[in-house]
């Protein structure tokens, strides 16, 4: 393989950043971190492209900065999708394999899956992913892999992700307009998945939040497979509009003092020490309490878990995820968070960083960049097994069975 070849790009767009992220794969398969070019995002609202122009110049800016530094051309990448317009469902589906009971075949289990993802969509819907969950062969359940048993009538669970068709076209359309071919568009958490969770997690059952600016996202396991996915419109930056609303400061000096100083817990506060913060205008700069900034984050934090709770119940998952829950994403910095979200929960939690990528940056190996590394990953992947097994269909649905 040429360099160029070597290389995996992702796209991460989102509300506040656009980062372009690049790994290269090795011979035998493994990959590591090459460049990470960023830029501010304008054009963006909650996931959605609403200035087209705009959101070509981030990406734009985003795509020369890692091409400066790994010295080759971007021509395509992965591009993650997230925001409110995304919904995930369960569906069932099955077929009869023979007269008689035979062999499971790979074009069985394909025909159950397009049996099980047969659902009627609303006109602008589109499906994103199709994740297999488990399998019934006659009166036997909960099949992993049903190739090479024999049966009579093969059912297959499923979880569809879909999108509006509309919003992901716009977002192809804007990187293609940059100068960049899209491979593949990706949901956000389940890419962030790859980069945060581990195999036992999965297992037992977690739910992984991706706290991005305009929205939160959110992607359960259970029994290794995604059980539910969805999104709640509650992100880091209405923390940081609270407070800049709060305390009358500007935005700029608002998200300073949410980072440095904002807890969302406030039985932590052991002191309320003051703050001098920048006033509106002209005017001079003012003191403020640290109690002040928890009055203020606090209430928004607590709205968010409550989301949060409120779609794991409508999911069925709420009893599903013993193994927690894993937050990540820019807006997991929160001070306090975490703890507030374990007495919300009663289940344990963690802030998880990326993992996965060789020679990754201290600046890369930080939550906002869990899901551009989860998408050189999943891109990886992807080759790996397009390498190793029959394209098409098939190849891809296998693809998420492994690591799934």
């Amino acid at each position: 393989m040429t360099k160029k070849e070597r290389h995996i790009v992702a796209l991460d767009i989102g509300s506040t950043k656009t980062c372009a992220l690049i790994g290269e794969m090795d011979d035998e398969g493994g990959v590591k971190f090459a460049a990470l070019g960023a830029a501010e995002s304008k054009g963006w609202r909650k996931g959605q492209i609403v200035n087209l122009d705009l959101a070509v110049s981030s990406i734009r800016r985003a795509v020369e900065v890692a091409e400066t530094i790994v010295g080759v051309p971007v021509e395509s990448a992965m591009i993650g999708v997230a925001g409110g317009h995304v919904r995930g469902i369960n569906s069932r589906g099955g077929i009869t394999v023979g007269a008689r009971p035979r062999d499971v075949q790979r074009d069985d289990v394909r025909r159950a899956i397009e049996a099980a993802r047969g659902i009627t969509l609303p006109e602008d819907r589109e499906v994103l992913h199709v994740l297999p969950q488990e399998f019934s062969l006659d009166a036997q359940d909960n099949i992993r892999d049903a190739i090479g048993m024999v049966g009579q009538r093969l059912e297959a669970n499923v979880h569809i992700v879909t999108a509006s068709g509309t919003a992901t076209q716009n977002i192809v359309t804007a990187v293609n307009r940059a100068g960049v071919r899209v491979d593949d568009t990706v949901l956000e958490p389940f890419a962030a998945a790859e980069a945060c969770l581990t195999q036992d997690e999965r297992e037992l059952g977690a739910c992984l939040l991706d706290i991005g600016g305009g929205t939160t996202e959110l992607i359960a396991y259970a029994g290794g497979v995604v059980r539910h996915t969805a999104a709640v419109p509650v992100g880091g930056d209405h923390f940081t509009n609270d407070l800049a609303v709060g305390l009358r400061t500007p935005i700029p000096e608002a998200e300073k003092i949410k980072r440095e100083h904002a807890q969302a817990f406030r039985e932590h506060l052991t002191e309320d020490f003051p703050i001098e913060i920048a006033s509106v205008g002209d005017r001079p700069p003012r003191t403020v309490f640290a109690r002040m900034l928890a009055d203020i984050v606090g209430p928004r934090a607590q709205e968010l878990l409550m989301l949060i709770r409120d779609e794991m119940r409508r999911g069925g998952v709420e009893s599903q995820i013993p193994a927690g829950i894993i937050l990540t994403g820019g807006g997991s910095q929160l001070r306090g968070l975490p703890e507030l979200a374990e007495k919300i929960f009663n289940l344990p939690v963690r802030t998880a960083v990326p993992r996965g990528l060789a020679g990754m940056s201290e600046e890369v190996s930080r939550p906002e960049y869990s899901t551009a590394v989860g998408l050189v990953l999943y891109g990886a992947r992807t080759r790996r097994l397009a390498g190793a097994r029959p394209a098409g269909f098939m190849g891809k649905l296998k693809s998420m069975f492994a690591g799934a």
